[in-house]
């Protein structure tokens, strides 16, 4: 079974790696319950116990997919969810953020029905509005902890300074990122020095860079319309094609440690401390299975170092996010 650690501070324990439930219900094609429902429970067959959804996956399709998913196994689960991001209609990208104690109230109602629970273990504010008060965010949270509606609070894409503000009102217990080979400002940015300064624990979602790093994907001619890839800045033309250069890497230590690309990514990530815990997402068993198995890939420290020279900060090339996402990322 799979190794539980402690979520930051908190008596949350979760597994040493998640599950991020986005992509069954979009961003990435058309969606199927039936499947995913069979990935999920095959997920915990593993011991994966730390999943990951959000109200705006699939304009709430996602946690109720989760809820039926938890029916009867509650007590096994750690469950994250998050408010904030609000979609003007399923398909496209505009948004708007609300962190203000009323809308973020009635969110996390809407996010207990729909999951079918009576309280959530992590909930995150999915993004910050800088025009709103964080103060009055951060209170409101902890009126909800203290109703037992949710267990924990959390964080996403969040700045040094305004995770150290917010965890001074109420605790945070984790803070979730986009992390991995090919995504690391939050070791430039020093939010990862912050998280483990004051005891938070990280989760870095995208930990595969969209499942770039497997080193499946040459093109996005052939993927479904309504992914997400195929308006992201570093799927693009030659930025794809100087990204190849890079994933190249990844395939050769693969290779020589007899493992897939994804192992090698998601055990370079668990490789930065035990203190992080990603939470690949896939919509398959089989990547399921194979990125379970990156719990068992050692990378020496000549290995670290050698994808470390790869992927260096002005190696990737694009940003992360079309223009629209872009403008809710902090600093």
């Amino acid at each position: 079974m799979i190794k539980q650690v402690p979520l930051g501070k908190t008596s949350i324990r979760v597994s040493r790696m998640g599950l991020g439930c986005m992509g069954m219900s979009e961003f990435y094609g058309p969606s199927d319950d039936a499947n995913s429902l069979t990935v999920l429970e095959r997920a915990l067959e593993l011991g994966i116990t730390f999943y990951d959804t959000a109200d705006m996956y699939g304009h709430g399709h996602n946690e109720k997919l989760i809820g039926r998913f938890i029916k009867g196994k509650r007590n096994r689960i750690v469950l994250a969810t998050k408010f904030g991001i609000i979609r003007k209609e399923k398909g496209i990208y505009e948004r708007t953020i609300d962190n203000s104690p009323a809308y973020l109230r009635k969110a996390c109602e809407a996010s207990l029905k729909r999951l079918g629970v009576d309280h959530i273990d992590l909930y995150y504010a999915h993004r910050l509005n800088p025009e709103q008060d964080l103060d009055a965010m951060m209170g409101e949270l902890s009126r909800l902890v203290e109703e037992g509606k949710i267990r924990a609070v959390g964080l996403s894409e969040v700045s040094a300074e305004q995770l150290r503000r917010a965890h001074a009102i109420h605790p945070v217990a984790a803070v979730q990122s986009e992390y991995s080979l090919w995504t690391r400002d939050i070791e430039e940015n020093g939010l990862l020095a912050a998280c483990r300064e004051l005891g938070v624990g990280f989760v870095p979602y995208s930990p595969l860079g969209r499942g770039f790093l497997t080193g499946t994907i040459t093109d996005t001619k052939e993927m479904d319309s309504t992914d997400f890839r195929r308006m992201s800045p570093r799927f693009e033309g030659k930025n794809l094609d100087r990204n190849l250069v890079l994933v190249a890497s990844v395939q050769e230590l693969a290779k020589e440690k007899q493992c897939t690309p994804a192992q090698v990514a998601l055990a370079w990530v668990m490789a930065q401390g035990e203190d992080i815990v990603p939470i690949p997402g896939t919509r398959r068993t089989r990547y399921l299975e194979d990125n379970a198995g990156a719990l068992q890939v050692t990378l020496e420290a000549s290995d670290l170092t050698f994808l470390d020279d790869v992927f260096t900060s002005d190696a990737v090339a694009g940003e992360r996010y079309p223009q629209e996402g872009m403008k809710g990322l902090s600093a």
